[in-house]
């Protein structure tokens, strides 16, 4: 008897005696990672149009408030891509337990809940959320300095790194190579919809975001590495900008 348990998009097995095919599986693991309960958790808010400057002012003025509980990882305001008037925060907990303690503590924390909760709420058209974990081979790391962050996000055929982790993996590493951003993060969602991953990058400003993406498709090493989209179903790019909000709060990534 074994069990089967999920890993990144596939299926482990676990037991004291494992069958052949096991040792195949575990190839695709995620290492040590795999026992490293930190997740993040990806907040996104459909702001009213009218009310945009008043909810980024209630944020720079009280988020301290909440990072006094946890760590905040980045808050962004979206500039170009798909719905408007979205503000986005990445969240960053040690396990499940740490985030309910947290989430406990808020409810209980009389001026989060009097100075921004009482006047955010009325501000919001809609809330989503997704909990996100790091990719085995990527760790977070900081921009050098202000700039613009772009979110590609890829729907992937179900299946998982089994059938195409190695070249989403390549596919990233051709772009770093090819230097016009700065790969900020790589994460695969854990509850929202599956068999989705995430790539959050850094550019120093719009413009030269989009020279390097054109000199990009004319590198030899992106053109070799196209053999990812045989794997992707959707891809979405969104372009965030934090110059509405402090620099304290948006760039806290570490």
């Amino acid at each position: 008897m074994f069990h089967l348990r999920r890993h990144w998009g596939t299926l482990v097995a676990s037991a004291s005696r494992r069958p052949p095919w096991v040792e195949v599986c575990a190839s695709f693991a995620t290492d040590p990672r795999q026992y490293d309960g930190t997740f993040y958790e990806f907040r996104t808010y459909i702001i009213q149009p009218a009310k945009m400057n008043e909810f980024l002012e209630n944020i720079n003025k009280h988020i301290h408030l909440r990072t006094a509980h946890s760590e905040l990882v980045g808050c962004w305001r979206q500039e170009f891509g798909g719905v408007m008037n979205k503000v986005f925060h990445i969240w960053k907990y040690d396990n499940f337990a740490h985030r309910a303690k947290v989430w406990e503590a808020l409810a209980k924390d009389k001026e989060w809940q009097e100075k921004f909760i009482s006047k955010s709420l009325p501000l919001i058209v809609q809330q989503k959320n997704e909990i996100t974990y790091l990719v085995p081979w990527c760790k977070i790391v900081k921009p050098p300095k202000e700039g613009v962050y772009e979110l590609a996000t890829f729907q992937m055929k179900p299946g998982g790194p089994a059938l195409w982790g190695e070249h989403f993996q390549k596919a990233v590493n051709t772009h770093i190579q090819v230097g016009y951003s700065k790969l900020i993060g790589v994460f695969h969602t854990e509850y929202g919809t599956l068999n989705r991953v995430h790539v959050l990058w850094w550019t120093e400003t719009a413009d030269s975001r989009a020279a390097g993406r054109h000199r990009s498709h004319e590198d030899a090493r992106v053109v070799a590495a196209g053999e990812l989209g045989d794997w992707v179903l959707v891809q979405h790019e969104l372009l965030w900008v934090q110059n509405m909000l402090s620099q304290k709060v948006c760039v806290a990534l570490n």
